[in-house]
C-alpha cells in the first residue's frame, strides 16, 4: 500500500517490470533499476509487466509508516481511500496470505 515511514528504503528491481509511485508520480521499472527512499518519501511498488518481477527490498524499519490518500495510488489499486496510521485498516480489504510453500516462478 502507498505509505510513508520514519526510516529510509531502497528498491532493486532484479526481474520484471514494476510501477513506481513516489509523491504521487509515477515512474515504471525494469530490470536493475534501483530506487532509494529517504525517511517520509510516500511510496509503492505494482507490479506492471506480464510477468512476475522480483524486487530486493532494504530499508530501516523504525517506527510507524502511515498510510495517505494519493490518487494515483488508488488508481492502481495500491492506496487507500482514507489517510490513516492503521496497517490493519490500510490493508482491511485484503485477505490474509495462504500458508505454505511460496508459488513457483517461470
Amino acid at each position: 500500500m502507498y505509505h510513508e515511514e520514519p526510516g529510509q528504503e531502497d528498491f532493486l528491481v532484479v526481474r520484471g517490470e514494476c510501477l513506481l509511485i513516489v509523491e504521487g508520480e509515477e515512474r515504471l521499472l525494469g530490470a536493475w533499476d534501483f530506487v532509494h527512499c529517504p525517511p517520509r518519501t510516500k511510496h509503492v511498488i505494482v507490479g506492471a509487466g506480464t510477468e512476475p518481477a522480483l524486487v530486493l527490498a532494504v530499508g530501516a524499519r523504525t517506527g510507524q509508516a502511515t498510510y495517505p490518500f494519493d490518487e494515483t495510488a488508488v488508481r492502481h489499486g495500491a492506496g487507500v481511500e482514507r489517510a490513516t496510521d492503521s496497517p490493519a485498516e490500510a490493508y482491511a480489504r485484503f485477505s490474509k496470505p495462504d500458508e505454505g510453500p511460496p508459488p513457483e516462478l517461470p
